[in-house]
C-alpha cells in the first residue's frame, strides 16, 4: 500500500489533490458494498428459486405452504409432464419459436439494409428518410391506429400481424447505423476502386465486421418477439394460435386448465384456475429458452452496444 501511495504521490501529487476514486475505499465502505451486493443478489435469486421450487413441488405441498414453496420436500416433474402432454403448451411453444425465429430474421434484414442505406452520405434520400424514422421514434402510434392498420392490411388472425408492425425498432436502427458509420471510410473507398457494388460491400465487408452489433441487435429482437403477448391477444382471435407468452399471461391472470388438448379455457375468463405448481412450471418453460441463448451472446453486449452508441 505504501508503494502504491508513493507512486500516486509522484504521478498526481499530494493525496489531498487526488480524485477520491483513486484512493483505497474505507473498510466500512467495502463492507457496505458487500452487503448491498448480497441484498441485490438475494432479491434477484430468491424469487427465481421460489418459482422453480414451486414448480417442482406437489400441489398438496404448495397448498399446505400457502401457495409458495422455497425448498420442496419431495421434488417431482409431474407438473411439467402434465403441461407438456396436454398439447396447449407444446403448441404455443412451437408458435413462439417460429415467430421469434422468423421475426428476428425479418427484423435483422430490414434493420441492416435500412441502417446501411442511412449510413451512406451519397444516398440522396438519406436525410428525409432518417427524419421519417426518427419521427416515429418521437411520436409512436397508439394501439388504435396500429389495430386499424393491421385490419386494413388484412393481417388480423395472422402471425404476420405479430411481426410486420414491429419489424424495425428505431433504437436498434440508430445503434446499427452508428456502427456502420464508425467503420473506416478507407474500406468503402478501396472496395469501390476494386469495382464492388453496394451489395458486395455490405455482404463482404460490412457484415463480417459487424458480428458483435448484429448479435446484440438480434438478441434484442428475439427477446422482444419472445416476450410479446399483448399483440397476440389483440390480433389473434383464435386462441389456439396464441404464442407461449399469451398462454402464460392467461394462465397466471385468469387461470386455465392445461391438462387437456383443448385451448377453449384460454378464452374463458371464468375457467378454473390452474394449480400454482402448474403456473410456475409454465413460467419456467417460458424462461428457459432465453436463459439458454443469452450466455452465448452476452460477451457481445458491451462491445456491440457501446461501439454503436459512441460512434453514432
Amino acid at each position: 500500500m505504501s508503494n502504491r501511495n508513493t507512486l500516486l504521490d509522484k504521478a498526481l501529487g499530494p493525496r489531498e489533490h487526488r480524485p477520491s476514486w483513486m484512493e483505497k475505499p474505507h473498510p466500512l465502505t467495502q463492507a457496505g458494498k458487500a452487503v448491498a451486493l448480497v441484498v441485490i443478489c438475494a432479491l434477484i435469486l430468491v424469487p427465481i428459486l421460489v418459482v422453480v421450487s414451486t414448480s417442482l413441488a406437489s400441489p398438496a405441498e404448495v397448498t399446505a405452504n400457502g401457495g409458495w414453496v422455497l425448498f420442496p420436500t419431495e421434488p417431482t416433474l409431474q407438473a411439467y409432464q402434465d403441461i407438456l402432454s396436454g398439447g396447449t403448451i407444446t403448441r404455443s411453444l412451437a408458435v413462439s419459436v417460429g415467430i421469434t425465429v422468423v421475426g428476428t430474421a425479418v427484423s435483422l434484414f430490414g434493420t441492416i439494409t435500412l441502417a446501411y442505406a442511412l449510413s451512406r452520405e451519397h444516398f440522396s434520400l438519406r436525410k428525409p428518410l432518417l427524419l421519417m424514422v426518427l419521427f416515429t421514434f418521437l411520436f409512436p402510434p397508439g394501439m388504435l391506429p396500429g389495430y386499424l392498420v393491421v385490419k386494413g392490411l388484412g393481417l388480423l388472425d395472422s402471425y404476420w400481424a405479430l411481426i410486420l408492425p414491429v419489424a424495425i425498432n428505431v433504437f436498434n436502427l440508430v445503434i446499427m447505423r452508428g456502427f456502420f458509420q464508425g467503420l473506416p471510410q478507407e474500406l468503402y473507398d478501396a472496395a469501390r476502386i476494386d469495382g464492388a457494388g453496394e451489395l458486395t460491400v455490405l455482404l463482404r465487408i460490412v457484415l463480417p465486421l459487424s458480428k458483435a452489433v448484429i448479435a446484440v441487435i438480434g438478441l434484442f429482437y428475439a427477446v422482444g418477439y419472445w416476450n410479446s403477448f399483448f399483440s397476440a391477444i389483440l390480433y389473434l382471435n383464435d386462441s389456439s394460435k396464441w404464442p407461449l407468452q399469451a398462454v402464460l399471461q392467461t394462465v397466471v391472470t385468469k387461470g386455465a386448465n392445461l391438462g387437456g388438448n383443448t385451448t377453449d379455457a384460454l378464452s374463458d375468463s371464468g375457467a378454473v384456475a390452474a394449480p400454482q405448481t402448474y403456473q410456475m412450471a409454465t413460467v419456467v418453460v417460458a424462461v428457459i429458452p432465453i436463459l439458454i441463448i443469452y450466455p452465448f451472446i452476452q460477451k457481445y453486449f458491451t462491445k456491440g452496444v457501446l461501439t454503436g452508441a459512441i460512434k453514432s
